[in-house]
């Protein structure tokens, strides 16, 4: 009002002053509109999440890894806000065209240390109808209350795809034999050590427990330790970091080979999982006996083993290369050529601590691996305590 007033009584003036005050206040008013919609936009910006849904196909003999991006809005980033998802069953080998929707169902939850925003999600394949897919090895193990602990050691060579060898193979001929590779120092020995370095920094970061890594015995060869109360979480990290290093060898044009004998018959090592496994009889019982008879419980299920240990396992498992051959099972006190080891640390416990299954190859799946373990140690239980 005072501007008005001052407008009337200034004569020619008014007009100039009038047009100065419409234009501030037409500005002041669009800067604050467009303030409003920065803002605004600015958050639902902030509250977008990227969730990796991952998922195991329907591929044969070896199943590989799918995944796909699902945007939400203000998500917390726990699991039980992950929605069910589903997709197209008959793309990846697990439904026919006629009914193709297969279901996906969140069971782990990682944060992505790579994506802004975003989060590693494990899911289980379901049917439309809600029942576990044939291809959902999670599903079959029994261990509902955890008492079964798993450490697997994964195995993987590093492979160029250039040339469909290792790295450091030349592309004509071998490199020098078995021997100065094993925990190897340098760049003569230790080829792709800049990749599985940045493949830990990211697995840490997500929040899964991997215990070690090494350079193994062949040229080009790695492995990597997890550990995880429980079979299904243990599971569950494998398939994650599995996920990982597949992703991170896509930026560097390397490709991940988890066959376990991927060189043929020749004098280089295969790559296992071998499967580090006890419960609470093997944790606490202090009883060579009982380690016998749960040992001994392995024996008559060899081929169900098998089954279930990767694709190709009798290239891998022949007697040579710290391996027992495919038929027969064994077990001893650090004997790496047997079917079973009992790790010596076991024994200075006074036989409290784990068994080591060196069986399942690299490309086994840890589920089926676990829950097949978990089923014949069952087997011995009844022995046990009665």
């Amino acid at each position: 009002m005072v501007f008005i007033c001052f407008f009337i009584k200034t004569g020619e003036k008014i007009s100039l002053v009038f047009v100065f005050y419409i234009h501030f206040y037409n500005f002041y008013f669009e800067f604050l509109t467009n303030q409003f919609v920065l803002t605004k936009l600015t958050t639902n910006l902030m509250s977008k999440s990227k969730l990796e849904y991952i998922w195991l196909d329907g591929s044969k003999p070896t199943q590989g890894l799918r995944s796909k991006t699902k945007i939400e809005s203000d998500f917390s980033g726990k699991l039980e806000d992950c929605p069910m998802w589903s997709f197209d069953g008959s793309s990846t080998g697990q439904a026919e065209g006629r009914a193709s929707d297969c279901l996906l169902k969140p069971v782990a939850i990682y944060p992505d240390p790579v994506r802004k925003d975003g989060y590693l999600v494990m899911t289980e394949v379901l049917n439309a109808d809600g029942t576990p897919h044939e291809t959902n090895g999670r599903a079959t193990i029994e261990d509902d209350d955890n008492d079964f602990w798993f450490g697997f050691e994964q195995e993987y060579f590093l492979w160029n795809p250039e040339i469909n060898k290792p790295l450091g193979f030349p592309v004509n001929g071998y490199p020098a034999p078995q021997g100065p590779y094993y925990c190897s120092v340098g760049a003569k020995n230790a080829f792709g050590r800049h990749i599985i370095e940045e493949h830990l920094d990211i697995c840490l970061a997500a929040g899964l427990n991997v215990e070690g890594i090494n350079a193994e015995v062949a040229a080009g060869q790695w492995e990597f330790q997890i550990f995880a109360k429980g079979a299904k979480e243990a599971g569950d990290q494998i398939w994650v970091a599995r996920y990982l290093l597949e992703r991170l060898g896509e930026q560097y044009g390397v490709a991940i080979n988890w066959h376990c004998k991927p060189l043929g018959n020749l004098d280089w090592n295969g790559s296992g999982m071998h499967a580090n496994f006890s419960n609470s009889v093997l944790r606490e019982c202090g009883s060579k006996e009982v380690y016998d008879s749960i040992c001994q419980s392995f024996a008559p299920f060899i081929k169900e083993h098998i089954d279930v240990y990767g694709a190709d396992n009798h290239l891998r498992l022949t007697g040579k290369h710290e391996t027992q051959s495919i038929d027969t099972f064994s077990y001893g006190v650090s004997d790496r050529g047997a079917s079973i080891r009992i790790p010596i640390a076991t024994v200075e416990r006074g036989w409290k601590g784990w068994l080591e299954d060196r069986r399942p190859n690299s490309a086994a799946d840890p589920y089926k691996v676990a829950a097949r373990i978990i089923t014949t140690v069952k087997t011995a239980k009844v022995a046990v305590y009665n």
